[in-house]
């Protein structure tokens, strides 16, 4: 078979439904600038689906710097790796205050959160290595366990239990191959909300010999009393061996880093693939995420507003008897039982009569029957945003409890 004809006949669990969701339900496009309301298809919709957990994307202070860097440096510079030409002093000055930020000796500047964390793991184990994940790590953990050449086990989300017995295997194995077992989860898993036990899986270090890696993207500037995340909050920041996050949430940009040990991190800046073949982070992109940093050091109202909004919107869901999950965090999924088709009608119910924007979640992510809706508050939304938005549930929820969505004979032009 022709690779290409075998493209075409399988597009995918998701790209099966391109031909009606295209341009709404998949690849929405939102225009105006980034707030709480944007314009979804010509009309203002309230938007939840952004990941701009402190407002950041758009603080003046922020645009100013942007703006200023990019007259003054353009996008082009550094050139080069910086492992041979692309290298700076204000690269090295926010890896610096990154790692203090964070509570970790060291850290190390990366252009991207996906080919991060991939890279992170393909430097750190080699084919005598065990992995132990999370079985709902984000993908790009995913991605990077599958690289990995020696034993991988996992355990069923949070179930310490579980991860206790798959440590038990890892040190059978690496007892034999001589090598070293790295364990790997979430300080907030993006989808349940929930933050990954890390307290439990830091008091097994006192049992088995591991590493742990923790992916905090969720929790960095929005968990722990400084907004260093996931560890703190728990209290066991010292414990987690090298901590990740990206810039695309809290810090509402580009580009992520790993923190860790000195000689851990000196190791990956000469041994991570992604970084060393790739072009260095553009200096707007640098000086940007220092300004971010700094608000996060120096305004924590931003995390305080956010948290106000949190509180009320996953308190006011709860009381009107809407099934939030166990989320631990700002991350406010919303489960109701219904079908595919169920999950569309509700959709384009909440964004053209109610004027509600926010990602839908269906099978294969969650199980058959359920339908995910997904909320992220922000530290710009408002109580009134939050009262309209819990109103206009209450009113989707109420048909699909009667069936009417299974009825409709609306339809969506795409």
């Amino acid at each position: 078979m022709d690779l290409f004809e075998k493209i075409a006949s399988n597009r995918g669990p998701l790209g099966s439904h391109s031909h009606y969701a295209h341009g709404y339900f998949t690849f929405p496009k939102l225009e105006g600038e980034i707030k709480p309301r944007m314009i979804f298809r010509g009309k203002e919709v309230l938007t939840w689906s952004l990941n701009n957990y402190l407002g950041l994307a758009n603080h003046p202070e922020v645009r100013r710097v942007d703006g200023e860097s990019a007259v003054e440096w353009g996008m082009g510079t550094p050139m080069g790796a910086r492992i041979m030409s692309g290298n700076s002093n204000l690269h090295e000055q926010l890896e610096a205050e990154l790692a203090d930020f964070v509570q970790k000796p060291d850290a190390l500047l990366l252009n991207f959160g996906y080919q991060g964390i991939v890279s992170i793991i393909d430097a750190v184990v080699n084919r005598h290595d065990v992995i132990v994940y999370d079985a709902e790590s984000h993908a790009c953990i995913i991605d990077g366990v599958r690289l990995h050449q020696g034993k991988r086990f996992v355990y069923p989300h949070n179930d310490m239990e579980s991860l206790e017995k798959q440590l038990q295997r890892a040190t059978r194995m690496v007892g034999e191959t001589g090598g070293g077992i790295l364990v790997i989860t979430e300080g907030v898993f993006g989808m349940s909300g929930n933050q990954g036990n890390l307290r439990e899986v830091v008091a097994l270090k006192e049992k088995y010999q591991f590493r742990l890696l923790v992916d905090d993207a969720h929790g960095f500037g929005t968990m722990g009393a400084t907004g260093a995340g996931a560890g703190e909050e728990q209290g066991v920041q010292d414990g987690i061996d090298l901590y990740f996050s990206t810039f695309a949430k809290s810090m509402a940009s580009i580009g992520a880093f790993v923190a860790g040990p000195e000689s851990v991190i000196e190791y990956l800046r000469y041994n991570m693939r992604s970084q060393i073949f790739a072009k260095s982070l553009p200096m707007p992109l640098v000086i940007g995420a220092m300004k971010r940093l700094e608000l996060l050091r120096t305004q924590p109202e931003l995390k305080d507003n956010l948290w106000t909004v949190v509180r009320a919107l996953q308190s006011g869901l709860r009381e009107k008897g809407f099934n939030i999950g166990t989320t631990q965090s700002p991350v406010t999924p919303v489960f109701l039982s219904g079908e595919i088709p169920d999950a569309t009608q509700i959709t384009f119910d909440l964004r053209e009569n109610h004027g509600i924007f926010c990602s839908i979640v269906v099978y294969p992510v969650v199980p058959k029957g359920v339908i995910m809706l997904r909320l992220i508050p922000t530290a710009v939304h408002t109580l009134e945003d939050v009262r309209q938005t819990i109103t206009a549930f209450e009113a989707v929820a109420e048909k699909l409890n009667k069936g009417l969505y299974s009825k409709s004979t609306a339809s969506v032009q795409v």
